[in-house]
């Protein structure tokens, strides 16, 4: 069963009966038998979840305590036979003193036992009145001595990890413990520690963790859970990890303060899952977190693991941590349900923040714009209008960046030049758009000198092949270029980024210009741009809504008898939204093409093989259409490296860029073949 980088994780939230070890026992156990059954690898409960956290001085009574361990051993027992790594919350004694701690369990083992260090003493609740800290642990004068195991092997080591004997086995107990589980590696911080400036979760990741789990009982005053959700976000951002907080709720005493059930599991600063505050009853959240995603990043993030804490190189702070084996992962069938949200659109902003991202990425592109015409003294400008999207988006950007430079728009010179394919639609909206605008208007069909130039090299015009296609777009680019010289200004490009990945574009064509805008802007994003444009200028609106809905084409084949566009490029090279979902996350992540099959599976296909987060229903392509295009992607994008070695200089807007002098770097000489095998290998497996 293909688990495709991903671990199931699970935040429960039981009902607490405070200070009654066994029926909290028994109410953890059945959420354990619930998420086993969803197929969960990993699931944490809340701090001291065991016995409640609001015990007060109770945790200084031998019964409480006793119980406690009785109350582990019970649920130790549980997991017999479970492929399920359980993490609760217990009270735990050691050489007379008392730890808030998190006990790891798996398979009626305690694989071992992680105390809290930073103790709160300045609300409510001070943790120092009644537990030590979990730096008795840790090298330093306040250290506590004693044994310790590595994979079963016993080892003496001053002030390090001690060797506790719990609820009848004996285990390891320190805050520096690495948890495996196959290719995850998971740590445990608890409750402050993660308020604390520099979280231990920080030094675990630095040595390894991918997944922190962080067992909390954290109340309910007005505006912390905003402030806690964006700590938890940006912690998980900060040390590229998958962050599962999973705090106390319903059954706490709340003779002070009210435990509101406050979790979430989050990747990366993206927020995957949280719970629904202020449940009356046991609750639970579920995500699949993404450890192949989380490598890849901190293998590309050179910065991650270059410095440890203490000024050395990390490899020499990993020592002082030990690693712990807990077992292979749950068999989880991910094709069933995937707990998380896949992004069918990933280039395209939110609805709530659309407005913002528009805003700012057309500040981007004028400001790219607008400092090259300054620093190289330039005063004009030409653009090739299509009355397409991408000249659309190029010819806004360039009025933008003339009016923040402070120069007159006519310096603009917009050229249309309508060849065999050109349509009505489109020759009236570009004439419209310019002059809507206010630039200099030049109309120069292409037709006659094409026709002349057939006759030279001796094509047949009537054969509408490569040749027929790009003698159009070659003749533009030199009309275009050729007027730049003119008027001593630049060509100003309007290829987009998703035709530079598929190498949708001319060779010296419309693939050269002279500053290139929309070079990192994907087809997707192109239209959203555009329709946010069309609400700030009213004087040209109605063209270029029109615009927007009109079907992406080169227009290089003569228009149907209708006088329609023809030559539609989706039904060429595929969707682009499908092309852009595979550029992304193959730019992004790194993901196989076996993975990119199931996610965009996931993202956009009909019926039960696109069941996403929470079992929201996918798009409307068949899985068999979503591979074909798939396969179109990995061998356009190989096989048209070497249109990409060369492009203009154009600015970067987003986290996805093609550029050879910057984010992109790729011989123009390599084989798509053990790349599209891949897929080979997918099908072979979904038959079997």
């Amino acid at each position: 069963m293909e688990n495709y980088g991903f671990i199931r994780v699970a935040a429960a939230m039981p009902v607490v009966r405070v200070a009654d070890p066994a029926a909290n026992a028994e109410n953890i156990c059945a959420m354990i038998g619930e998420a086993a059954a969803e197929g969960v690898s990993l699931l944490a409960f809340p701090e001291l979840s065991v016995t409640g956290y609001t015990c007060g001085d109770l945790f200084g009574q031998q019964r409480l305590v006793e119980g406690a361990e009785e109350a582990v051993r019970r649920i130790m027992e549980y997991t017999r036979g479970k492929s399920i790594t359980v993490v609760a919350g217990a009270p735990v004694r050691y050489c007379d003193r008392l730890y808030n701690c998190a006990v790891v369990i798996r398979n009626g083992n305690i694989k071992g036992i992680v105390p809290k260090t930073h103790l709160p003493s300045y609300n409510e609740y001070y943790e120092s009145r009644w537990f030590s800290s979990g730096s008795d642990f840790l090298q330093g004068p306040s250290s506590v001595s004693g044994r310790f195991l590595v994979n079963g092997k016993d080892t003496v080591r001053e002030g390090f990890n001690a060797e506790v004997r719990y609820a009848g086995f004996m285990c390891n107990i320190s805050p520096n413990m690495l948890f495996s589980i196959g290719k995850a590696v998971f740590a445990v911080e608890i409750c402050e520690d993660l308020w604390t400036p520099v979280p231990p979760s920080s030094y675990h990741c630095l040595c390894g963790a991918q997944v922190i789990l962080n067992l909390s009982a954290s109340n309910e005053v007005l505006m912390k859970h905003a402030y806690r959700k964006e700590l938890v976000r940006q912690q998980s951002a900060r040390t590229v990890s998958a962050y599962v907080y999973c705090s106390a709720g319903f059954g706490e005493s709340t003779q002070d303060v009210v435990y509101a059930g406050s979790s979430m599991i989050c990747e990366n600063g993206s927020l995957l899952a949280e719970n629904r505050r202020f449940c009356t009853g046991a609750s639970m959240i579920i995500s699949d977190v993404d450890i192949e995603k989380l490598s890849v990043q901190r293998q590309k993030m050179s910065t991650f693991s270059s410095v440890a804490p203490d000024g050395t190189p990390s490899s020499s702070y990993s020592g002082l941590y030990s690693r712990v084996d807990a077992g292979a992962p749950a068999r989880t069938d991910f094709n069933r349900m995937l707990y998380r949200h896949v992004e069918p659109h990933p280039f395209v902003p939110s609805d709530d923040d659309r407005g913002e991202r528009c805003r700012e990425i057309i500040a981007i592109q004028v400001t790219g714009l607008a400092s090259r015409l300054l620093h190289i003294g330039c005063r004009h400008a030409v653009v090739g209008i299509s009355g397409g999207l991408d000249s659309t988006l190029a010819l806004l950007v360039t009025v933008k960046a003339f009016d923040k430079a402070g120069l007159d728009r006519k310096g603009i010179t917009g050229v249309t030049m309508p060849g065999y394919g050109t349509t009505g639609r489109t020759y009236g909206n570009a004439l419209a758009l310019m002059r809507g605008l206010g630039v200099t208007v030049r109309e120069i069909p292409v037709a006659d000198a094409c026709d002349l130039h057939f006759r030279d090299i001796g094509h047949d015009k009537s054969v509408h092949d490569v040749t027929y296609e790009n003698t159009q777009a070659r003749e533009r680019t030199q009309i275009l270029m050729d007027l730049a010289n003119q008027c001593g200004g630049i060509v100003i490009g309007t290829g987009d980024l998703s035709e530079l990945a598929l190498g949708w574009a001319t060779y010296n064509g419309d693939h050269m210009s002279m500053y290139g805008v929309n070079a990192s802007i994907p087809k997707t994003l192109v239209r959203h741009l555009v329709r946010w444009m069309a609400d700030t200028l009213d004087e040209v609106r109605p063209v270029l809504m029109d615009i927007i809905d009109t079907p992406v084409s080169p227009e290089l084949l003569p228009a149907d008898e209708s006088g329609n566009i023809s030559q539609k490029t989706e039904d060429l090279v595929g969707p682009y939204e499908l092309h852009d979902f595979f550029l992304y996350n193959f730019f992004r992540f790194g993901y196989s093409p076996e993975k990119l099959l199931f996610l965009a599976g996931k993202a956009f296909c009909k019926g039960e093989c696109g069941q996403g987060a929470n079992g929201e229903p996918g798009g409307g392509y068949s899985p068999e259409t979503v591979e074909k295009w798939l396969r179109v992607f990995l061998r356009r994008f190989f096989s048209q490296q070497f249109k990409r070695s060369c492009l203009p200089d154009g600015p970067k807007v987003g986290s996805v860029a093609l550029s050879p002098r910057g984010d992109w770097r790729m011989p123009s000489d390599v084989s798509s073949a053990f790349f599209i095998s891949g897929l080979d290998r997918a099908g072979k497996r979904s038959q079997d």
